[in-house]
């Protein structure tokens, strides 16, 4: 009698997947682990890498490396004694695993298939069972570059189980066990095995140490490349990287939006995007994705150098149009990144090989290039902009544009290894301004926010970065540029106003003026802005070009006014998409957004008839000063703005805590002097406090965030975007006064180094140029003020 055919299935479905299994190509997992097991000892001599043309051993001459990789690998593996498999004497570790989840939470009806697993010193084997006689299924062999991964909650979540994975040259085992401490212990125990194996070294670092140690000797160099293919130029595809890499590690710091996979499969990617550049017409994007790789991968950077160096040894046209692709890569990413010192030595010695080789030739000139920006190259923070390769490509220098206010835009030649000190050092002495007081810096600027530059950033990577946001950003106004300008104003009093400096000073202050950083009556701000049009226009014509009225007049003026007409307190700023969304959700919505329409253009109405006041008010200001010069109407523009007695002060918006704990933040300035700290309610004139930094016993950056400030007893906690800024202007004004003499075009220290105490004796040097980058944390020492 038949079975019924439901209880048939259910003894039919194991069975029944596996044939599935097998009809559809996918092999038998006993023999696969079978022939992973003895992947490494019965290699022929076809493989992938073709290893055994290149894998060299060590002998007496070192001039040829000839053991075949299987007689290499063979040693790897000690031949196990068949014997009970509980009683093995060499284990590590033992116990029942799971080799793959099919049931779980998802699919609990499938019942799961367990294994002995035996960890050894040499290997983790996996068997039938625990008795005597087991047969063993599979072995991975471990080395140094075999890989363990943690078990993570996502997998359990999913399947019930906790997971250990463990990658192997070829293949990975995925391990699962219901206990997480048990997981935990084999993870444990394989990496404690993998960190005991001494350092693979492939075939190519075995060869570059024999190179470094036979580079006097010409006749052995040249056997060493005639017998090793490895080392020279190749049109084949690269099946394993040259330097060894973890099997199935990633890079944690990479981003993940850009999809990389692991280092190993990385690396032979980057060699298929080298051999591309030699029939690419336009080389520069790929030239530029391939260091964005190098930059988001720092492990692959000696990688690409050893790819570099052996496309450009001995390639079938020395000079053609395909080898000089790869010496403009090799020019790019010597500005770009530094290899280990290994790869660097050996490098080097190529660089010296092809100029004795080609006397004279463009590879020789690429060479002489490479060689001295190997000795300049620092960390970049981004790859360079396109227009940057293309100038490297033919080894020169680019041309940065710097706008300085008040005069004419200024071109730089820089580098890729100029930084923002040298441009700023440069410019003082071509604008006259080696003799000041003050302290300039470059300035990232848009139309909306500024920031400073730090003396050791490069500029390439400030052009990189405008580059990237000018692809982002569809506004025109949203353009960002360089701008040279006063970075710390000690003495603003004594500038000549026939100089540039007054100029830049006078700039400077209309900027402060027009973001509203200058505490003042209305009536005065319409004074400043028609004695700026009297300085852009001379006296008034009706033909002039007028600014718009926000270049004149801070627009916060005129809200403010606005908001102080209005009856009742000002709402606060979400009850307007409160009040639409309830107009949207009831019946009468549309009559209720209608009239807030309404509401807010009758409010855009006013606005527009209060700045049309208030520009009449200014033009009429402005035909008072008829036959004032434009040096005169400078200098009465500052000599109003410095009635502000927190002139020259850097303001900070802020939240002051007066507590670290149990205190609410209230919305100030924070004005860093040449002579105090102050605290001012914003739009007041007078400082509600303030600390002259001989009272000031120490300062410091608490997070990216946060700010503190010791006086006395006192402890003072700010929060702030600029915390790193506010600390930099703090250390540059101390110093400074720890100075007191004429400067004589010195610059910033270093950098300001955390809980570093800071020296203000009379040999500390005056800070002259760009802000340090990081944070500071300092304890002034004050009695030397």
């Amino acid at each position: 009698m038949p079975f019924p055919g439901g209880l048939w299935w259910l003894l039919c479905c194991r069975q029944g997947f596996t044939l599935l299994r097998r009809d559809y190509g996918e092999p038998d997992k006993e023999a696969e682990e079978e022939e992973e097991s003895f992947e490494l000892r019965n290699k022929g001599d076809q493989g992938p890498l073709q290893v055994s043309l290149t894998q060299p051993s060590r002998t007496s001459s070192s001039s040829e490396r000839s053991l075949p990789v299987s007689e290499e690998m063979r040693s790897l593996i000690v031949e196990k004694v068949q014997g009970p498999v509980e009683d093995d004497p060499d284990a590590i570790v033992k116990g029942w695993l799971l080799r793959e989840v099919r049931g779980g939470l998802k699919t609990p009806w499938l019942r799961p298939r367990k294994f002995w697993f035996v960890l050894t010193q040499d290997s983790l084997d996996y068997y039938s069972g625990g008795e005597a006689g087991a047969k063993r299924l599979g072995t991975l062999v471990l080395t140094s570059l075999c890989s363990v991964l943690w078990p993570d909650k996502q997998t359990y979540k999913e399947t019930g189980y906790w997971s250990v994975t463990v990658f192997g040259r070829k293949h990975c085992y995925r391990l699962y066990t219901e206990h997480l401490n048990e997981a935990v212990h084999w993870v444990c125990a394989v990496q404690k095995v993998i960190r005991s194996k001494a350092p693979v070294e492939t075939p190519t670092q075995l060869l570059m140490r024999d190179i470094e140690e036979h580079c006097g000797s010409p006749e052995i160099l040249a056997q060493i490349y005639r017998c090793n293919p490895i080392l020279r130029h190749t049109s084949s595809p690269l099946y394993a990287p040259l330097l060894p890499f973890p099997y199935g590690s990633t890079d944690q710091s990479a981003p993940s939006a850009r999809g990389y996979t692991t280092l190993r499969d990385e690396a032979v990617k980057l060699f298929n995007s080298l051999q591309q550049l030699e029939s690419e017409r336009d080389p520069v994007p790929l030239i530029q994705g391939v260091l964005q790789t190098c930059l988001d991968l720092p492990p692959l950077v000696d990688e690409i150098y050893c790819q570099l160096v052996k496309q450009t040894t001995e390639p079938p046209v020395p000079g053609g149009p395909g080898n000089l692709r790869y010496w403009q890569l090799l020019t790019c990413l010597s500005c770009t990144s530094l290899p280990s010192p290994p790869v660097l030595r050996f490098l080097r010695f190529h660089l010296g090989r092809t100029e004795r080789e080609f006397p004279g030739s463009e590879m020789a000139e690429y060479g002489c290039f490479i060689g001295a920006a190997l000795g300049k190259t620092r960390g970049r923070e981004c790859v360079p902009s396109l227009d940057e390769i293309v100038v490297l490509i033919q080894r020169q220098d680019m041309v940065c544009t710097v706008h300085c206010p008040g005069a004419s835009a200024c071109t730089v030649a820089i580098s890729s290894h100029t930084t923002a000190e040298e441009v700023a050092r440069e410019l003082v002495a071509r604008l006259g301004l080696a003799q000041s007081p003050n302290i300039f810096a470059l300035y990232e600027q848009s139309r909306h926010c500024e920031q400073p530059v730090g003396r050791a950033t490069l500029v390439a990577d400030v052009l990189t970065r405008f580059e990237n946001l000018a692809g982002k950003e569809a506004e025109p106004d949203s353009t960002w540029r360089l701008c040279f300008k006063h970075y710390g104003f000690v003495d603003t009093e004594n500038v000549p106003r026939d100089s540039v400096e007054f100029a830049l000073l006078f700039e400077q202050a209309h900027q402060m003026v027009i973001r509203g950083h200058v505490p003042t009556s209305e009536e005065t701000l319409q004074s400043l802005a028609a004695l700026r049009l009297q300085c852009l226009n001379s006296d008034f014509s009706t033909h002039a070009p007028v600014p718009r009225p926000e270049e004149l007049f801070p627009s916060h003026v005129l809200h403010s006014r606005l908001r102080a007409s209005c009856h009742g307190p000002a709402k606060r700023p979400g009850a307007r998409l409160r009040a639409g969304l309830l107009a949207s959700a009831l019946p009468w919505g549309h009559a209720l957004a209608k009239q807030l329409a309404e509401r807010d253009q009758r409010l855009r109405g006013r606005l527009r008839e209060e700045g049309t006041n208030v520009m009449a008010a200014i033009v009429d200001k402005w035909k008072l000063l008829r036959g004032m010069g434009r040096a005169e109407a400078m200098a009465a523009y500052l000599a109003l703005v410095r009635e502000w007695p927190g002139f020259g002060s850097t303001l900070f918006d802020v939240d002051f805590h007066s507590s670290p704990e149990g205190s609410c933040p209230q919305r100030l300035w924070l004005g860093v002097g040449a002579k105090a700290v102050s605290l001012y309610k914003p739009g007041e004139a007078e400082p509600f406090d303030s600390f002259c930094y001989s009272h000031i016993s120490s300062f410091g950056v608490s997070d990216s965030s946060t700010f503190h400030l010791s006086v006395g007893d006192r402890d003072l906690l700010f929060c702030c975007a600029r915390v790193d800024e506010i600390a930099q202007l703090l250390h540059m004004y101390l110093t400074s006064l720890g100075t007191r003499q004429t400067p004589s075009g010195e610059v910033l220290a270093d950098s300001c180094c955390p809980e570093n105490s800071l020296d203000l004796g009379p040999t500390a040097p005056q800070q002259r140029l760009c802000p340090a980058p990081g944070s500071c944390q300092h304890q002034p020492n004050t009695d030397s003020f």
